[in-house]
């Protein structure tokens, strides 16, 4: 036996308050090697502990050496280091526990070497709470970032929410914190309690590689480990990628997953549930893709999403990330790409999620003047600390990866790349070249659009980015930020305000609908109705329309007609597609029972139409980026308010020619001028009868003549429906 003590009084009582930061110098088994073996454990629940080798014989009893459940003992005649487990009693009670303490820990040395530096893309595979086999033993290693935390303890109903009792090993290195918890699985619910800097408890947090947590408002992890599903969606991954590509038919049904359809109660659906409805409604409406909301876990349900916390959990307002899994499964057996909001720009400042998270500045910028959003409340990343950029760029390859997304949507970009969104001078700091530019987020999305392409060809992103900001869709190579694409906001402000005007004054707005030609090759653009134009007083879409009731209809129809022709990609919010006439509310439904009326049943007629006229018709995709793919006829004619113009495919595909009236004057013996001598079909018209029209046409076949016309060598001549916007192809 060694006459020093098996702990010494200052250890067991920093173990005892809670203060200890390196718990593996104290408890467990020490010693071995030919030195004696002693066994420390911290068990305040206990009154007895006792060691059981591995034949069920008990080997010593523990001497309780604190009142608060502090026991140790040398162990008599061991000098060397074996197994043991732990019989402990309290009243009539007694039970075997394994300690945690004797676990070796599961980080290896390559892991501490790439999340030093900051490249551990899969870091999602060691960080968070990991259900494994350690040593023969079935548990969950537990491991979290906090560099700058005193002690960091995992807790939860397994060991009464007290932080003594599991402190965790810092590898001291890179500040990652980890503890095999022995008989912990799936379903057990945990947060870390912190002990910051300054020698202060924070509040629980939650866990930030967590990939499941309780239902808000229970702000809790669940032990769950990265998604393993049984994928059965291999024909749509093969071919992905050049369904993907800009010369491909993307259209987008955007939409908010609690508020698509709900349950006769208004109960949210959950994930199975909203397969089986949505699954062959988007394959019958004739969209290629859905994009979803943030799906990652957020605290506030009105923040629809773009507040996260969990960027590597699914909600579970609507179920399991395995829930989750078959969703996005279900629609790529259906032949449907999935689109996922992605927020790296910022996030909220919830006690239980990343803020001060050690007790210090770690995911955010300690200066507010870089680290803080006065228009959301909500705390900027560090973009230029690489574990920071590296857990974001984690989070990416993650829903890539686990979930089989098809493309990220990255939110809020331009509040990203401006040191001065939305603040006056003397509230922001210059880089270090002056500039307003962060050339740190330049860096970051440059780095991690790259990731993506590289780990997951056929992965794309899209920008959501609203400024000016040149070459957002261009490669890095080239020196853009390398998005596959970027929602053309300008086009969307524009077109809209357009719209808003009542038809007598348009013609004083006619550029309002031609600018976005100035610069529609200038990106890869998606053209955006998204859930921003139809929330916090804007109204519906078929709201924004001017006129009474019919008026305001065809008008709608006219837009989305002419959008559809319009070079671009396709977005359009849910409810968009029936003309939802109120204002999107995202704790109801959407107003399914407008399509007992002819008219709302009529422009869903019409977006099913266009979708597949849009998939079927190669001169309204092929050249979508190209601008080869678009000519004007007539730019000019304000008077009139009409539009028109061509869309081409590669050689040999027919051109579709494109007319827009938005007057509700019918235009008759109208001549336009067209490439071709010959015949000429409309192959669309919005005002037709069967979508709630008036039916005006100039029927069959219309022939081109010989006669000069909008700089053309024939012309046809043709009657123009009021309020509408007909196709017609050349035979």
């Amino acid at each position: 036996m060694s006459d020093k003590p098996a702990a010494y009084p200052s250890d067991i009582e920093a173990i005892i308050r809670g203060r200890h930061g390196n718990p593996f110098v104290v408890l467990g088994m020490l010693g071995g090697n030919g030195e004696p073996v002693a066994v420390n454990v911290f068990a305040p629940q206990a009154a007895t502990v006792t060691l059981v080798g591995e034949d069920g014989k008990e080997i010593a009893e523990l001497e309780r050496v604190h009142r608060e459940g502090f026991f140790s003992s040398y162990i008599k005649g061991r000098t060397e280091r074996f197994r043991y487990w732990l019989k402990m009693t309290a009243g009539e009670h007694e039970w075997i526990a394994e300690d945690p303490y004797r676990f070796p820990p599961v980080l290896g040395e390559l892991d501490e070497y790439l999340l030093g530096e900051g490249r551990h893309l899969d870091l999602y595979s060691r960080l968070g709470a990991h259900p494994m086999t350690l040593d023969g033993v079935e548990g969950t290693n537990f491991c979290v970032w906090a560099p700058n935390a005193r002690r960091v303890s995992v807790v939860g109903h397994f060991n009464a929410w007290d932080g003594r009792r599991m402190p965790m090993r810092k590898r001291w290195g890179i500040g990652i914190w980890e503890l095999f918890v022995p008989g912990i699985g799936k379903g057990e619910i945990y947060k870390y309690e912190i002990v910051g800097v300054s020698g202060e408890v924070l509040p629980l947090k939650a866990d930030p590689v967590g990939f499941y947590a309780e239902n808000p408002p229970a702000t809790a992890s669940i032990v769950s480990g990265a998604v393993e599903h049984d994928w059965a969606d291999a024909s749509w991954m093969t071919r992905r990628k050049e369904a993907q590509d800009k010369s491909k038919p993307i259209s987008v049904y955007e939409l908010h997953l609690g508020s698509w359809r709900r349950g006769g109660d208004n109960e949210m659906l959950d994930y199975d549930e909203l397969a089986e409805q949505l699954v062959p409604y988007v394959t019958d409406m004739g969209f290629t893709h859905v994009e979803l909301m943030p799906v990652t876990e957020h605290p506030f349900s009105g923040s629809w999403g773009y507040q996260p916390i969990g960027l590597f959990a699914p909600t579970s307002r609507f179920g399991t990330p395995e829930g989750f899994a078959r969703l996005v499964d279900r629609l790529h057996q259906a032949g449907i790409g999935v689109i996922t909001d992605w927020v790296p720009a910022h996030f909220p400042s919830d006690a239980h999620g990343l803020m001060r998270f050690d007790g210090t500045a770690l995911y955010e910028h300690e200066d507010p003047r870089l680290g803080f959003h006065r228009d959301w409340n909500t705390l900027i990343y560090n973009f230029g600390r690489l574990e920071v950029a590296n857990f974001l760029q984690a989070s990416a390859l993650y829903w890539v990866d686990r979930f089989h997304i098809d493309a990220l949507r990255v939110d809020a970009v331009a509040s990203m790349l401006y040191l001065d969104y939305s603040r006056n001078p003397g509230e922001w700091i210059p880089n270090r070249y002056g500039g307003r530019e962060n050339l740190d987020a330049v860096a970051f999305l440059q780095q991690t659009n790259q990731r993506i392409d590289e780990r997951f060809p056929g992965a794309i992103t899209i920008a959501e980015e609203s400024t000016a900001w040149p070459n957002v869709s261009r490669p890095v190579e080239d020196g853009g930020l390398g998005f596959s694409f970027k929602w053309n906001m300008g086009w969307m402000n524009d077109t809209l305000r357009y719209m808003h005007e009542d038809p007598i004054n348009r013609r004083y707005h006619h550029h309002l609908m031609t600018f976005g030609m100035v610069y529609a090759y200038s990106e890869n653009f998606v053209l955006p109705l998204s859930h921003d134009e139809v929330v916090h007083g804007k109204g519906s879409l078929l709201n924004k329309m001017p006129g009474d009731r019919w008026q305001r209809f065809a008008n709608l129809r006219a837009y989305l007609a002419f959008m559809w022709g319009h070079p671009g990609k396709k977005l359009l919010f849910m409810g968009g597609e029936i003309a939802q006439e109120r204002e999107w509310n995202h704790d109801y439904s959407i107003d399914w029972h407008l399509l007992d009326d002819p008219s709302h049943r009529g422009m869903q007629d019409l977006v099913r139409t266009l979708n597949h006229l849009y998939r079927d018709t190669p001169a309204l995709h092929e050249l979508d980026c190209d601008p080869r793919g678009f000519e004007w006829i007539d730019a000019n004619d304000g008077e009139n308010s009409v539009f028109s113009f061509l869309r081409k495919g590669e050689e040999g595909t027919k051109p579709v020619l494109v007319i827009s009236n938005m007057t509700p004057v019918v235009r008759q013996d109208f001549r336009v001028g067209v490439p071709l001598i010959g015949s000429w079909t409309e192959i669309f018209n919005s005002d037709s009868e069967h979508f709630g029209g008036s039916g005006v046409s100039s029927g069959g076949n219309l022939m081109a003549e010989e006669v000069s016309w909008h700089g053309r060598p024939a012309s046809i001549t043709l009657t123009v429906p009021p309020l509408a916007t007909i196709f017609l192809t050349s035979e």
